[in-house]
């Protein structure tokens, strides 16, 4: 799976370009593994994000994302909450980083891809973030 770095402006943290198929892929192979740790990293990035913005909007704390998953699913209430909460960071992280209205992330159809079929789901939204970093990627270049 090819993967590039991209600096978070504002801030030391770098984010990652992932291959949204490579992330569905190594989900299933490892059984959903990937996914926990994938979910954590996305929420970590966002978070950084978020906070070279000066905003809370991304979230800040991904820990607790991760919770919502791990022992969440069992009250299923927490699991749903963070799996609609992910679309609405990422697409705050489109607004903030000027990814046109019309190529942001469609919210409902990453929630019932992550609730049905998570590894569709997780490609789905990883495509989205990587609009994220290309736009951040590109203003980094531009300024300089």
């Amino acid at each position: 799976m090819s993967m590039t770095e991209v600096p978070i402006e504002g801030g030391p943290a770098t984010a990652k370009v992932r291959e949204p198929l490579g992330v569905a892929l190594l989900d299933l192979v490892t059984l959903g593994v990937y996914g926990f740790f994938w979910y954590y990293r996305v929420h970590r990035e966002l978070a950084d994000l978020g906070k070279a913005h000066r905003t809370s909007e991304l979230g800040d704390s991904p820990g607790t994302s991760l919770l919502a998953l791990v022992p969440g699913f069992l009250l299923i209430v927490p699991l749903v909450v963070s799996f609609w909460n992910a679309p609405q960071r990422v697409e705050a992280a489109q607004r903030l980083t000027g990814v046109p209205e019309s190529q942001r992330v469609n919210g409902v159809l990453a929630f019932v891809l992550m609730l049905i079929v998570f590894p569709a789901g997780a490609a789905y939204v990883q495509a989205q973030l990587n609009r994220v970093w290309a736009a951040q990627r590109q203003a980094a270049e531009e300024r300089t």
